[in-house]
């Protein structure tokens, strides 16, 4: 078993700096991540490099994973976290089998989890979340579908249509539950960050000379199968997300991406039981953290969107700030720290502005949920409808983990990532209540599916050990 002074649980933008920042100043850092490669979603390596391709994103991955690489950091990419303990011990499972280590300091880093609310149809093959299609952009260089439909809401929207358009694909329409206005308020704080708006311009540009029909004030309903393709339903609909009266939009894709914000990925700290609290702004329950980004725990440390939805560029800032807090907890501050720690609050203060306004487009609306009707599956991995949850709810469930043991919703491979966010907005709903008192699921482990054959690997009777038999 290996023992570091600091893991670092997540290769995103935070874990990254974090890393480099705490290995800078001597302390032997650990960082683990699931993906093959650092970078987290918004640097994401692609798969295979083909000539003539670039992304601003990519070369700033690139320069973060080149940084790694030259660093003193322990790199466990490629490796599941499936367990981590209150004395700081993690367990994965890597290319090489079950890896194990110990830490004086943990800092997670584990960035979100895509929210889509369900609608009539959202199951069928042919329809992926946002974050997905930007994956199978990004990473496998790869079209989510000849004709596609972007719905949703947020900054996916433009990146996803402009990315789709770029590699050849067509984009049969964008449809935004936010409107115009509501974009025309961003703005101001869009033109304090030059190097957005150089980004939207990328994603825009081809979204204007395509023409592509953009439908504000409008979400997706209901998906049918038809002859081969899905035939998407598009409904007017309010500033909360309710379908309103007026004509509906029909067309048929051969794909539908769709997605309706960003959860922060919290079940570590809550498995560590460290403090947390709702914020509908910040996209959910999130870890209670000062400014150092320490949590109620103590050697606990957080940053990077599973604190609250502000964007790669907050993240990287925010991760120099939990890298140096953790420098300053085994080491001391003096005078250099206190400095550099206060330059990086100052910069993470200066780009967290854009972030909260994209973080308000991307919150889950009140009254977004009411359009689920009673049959349509709430939770996929167990087939739990709407109806399974207020019929619960009826029975006395009071909140989503008395839900979850009368339902099994939450209980799948997922363990409530995926449904979790929105099945406790409808038990709110249903009962009147706010949503600290629907709570949210109970981490459990193991974090991530696994088998047992993967801890245990190949052996027969003849490798257990045998003891011996106890003196009478």
């Amino acid at each position: 078993m290996k023992h570091f002074d600091l893991i670092i649980l997540g290769a995103g933008p935070a874990g990254i700096t974090a890393a480099l920042t705490a290995a800078r100043h001597q302390l032997s850092v650990a960082l683990f991540d699931e993906n093959p490669a650092a970078g987290g979603q918004v640097y994401r390596a692609p798969a295979v490099r083909m000539a003539g391709k670039s992304r601003n994103d990519l070369k700033d991955g690139d320069h973060l994973r080149k940084q790694l690489a030259d660093s003193p950091v322990s790199l466990f990419m490629g490796h599941q976290v499936w367990s981590v303990t209150g004395d700081f011990r993690v367990d994965a499972l890597g290319p090489s089998g079950p890896v194990h280590c110990t830490s004086r300091l943990l800092l997670v880093a584990s960035g979100t989890t895509e929210r889509v609310v369900p609608f009539e149809g959202w199951t069928l093959p042919g329809i992926i979340g946002l974050a997905a299609a930007t994956l199978l952009l990004k990473s496998q260089q790869t079209l989510p579908g000849k004709r596609t439909l972007v719905a949703g809401c947020g900054p996916l929207l433009v990146a996803v249509a402009g990315g789709t358009l770029k590699a050849g694909g067509n984009v049969a329409a964008i449809a935004d539950i936010a409107g115009k206005s509501s974009w025309g308020r961003v703005l101001p704080a869009m033109v304090r960050r030059p190097d957005i708006l150089r980004q939207s311009a990328g994603y825009g540009l081809p979204i204007l000379r395509a023409a592509t029909p953009l439908y504000s004030r409008h979400t997706l309903v209901r998906a049918t199968e038809q002859d081969g393709q899905l035939l998407a339903e598009l409904a007017p609909c309010d500033a909360a997300g309710r379908p309103v009266s007026g004509p509906r939009k029909k067309m048929l894709v051969d794909c539908i991406t769709v997605g309706h914000g960003l959860t922060p990925a919290t079940e570590i700290t809550r498995l560590l039981d460290a403090r947390h609290h709702y914020s509908r702004h910040c996209g959910g329950f999130v870890a209670t953290i000062d400014e150092n980004g320490q949590t109620s725990r103590p050697r606990l440390f957080a940053a990077g969107d599973c604190t609250g939805i502000y964007g790669a560029a907050a993240a990287v800032r925010q991760g120099v700030v939990a890298g140096l807090a953790c420098v300053s907890e085994l080491k001391g501050i003096d005078a250099s720290l206190q400095q550099a720690r206060q330059q990086a609050l100052k910069e993470w203060q200066n780009v967290c502005h854009f972030g909260r306004k994209m973080a308000g487009m991307m919150a889950l609306r009140e009254g977004h949920t009411d359009s689920i009707t009673a049959e349509t599956v709430v939770c996929r991995c167990e087939d739990v409808t709407r109806a399974d949850i207020e019929a619960a709810s009826d029975a006395g469930a009071g909140d989503i983990n008395q839900m979850k043991a009368w339902t099994r919703c939450g209980m799948g491979p997922c363990q409530g990532r995926s449904c979790g966010d929105v099945a406790a907005e409808i038990l709110a709903r249903h009962r009147n209540i706010s949503r600290e008192e629907a709570g949210i699921f109970s981490p459990r482990t193991p974090l991530r599916p696994l088998t047992i054959s993967q801890l245990t690997g190949e052996f027969d009777y003849a490798d257990i050990p045998i003891p011996k038999a106890a003196p009478l």
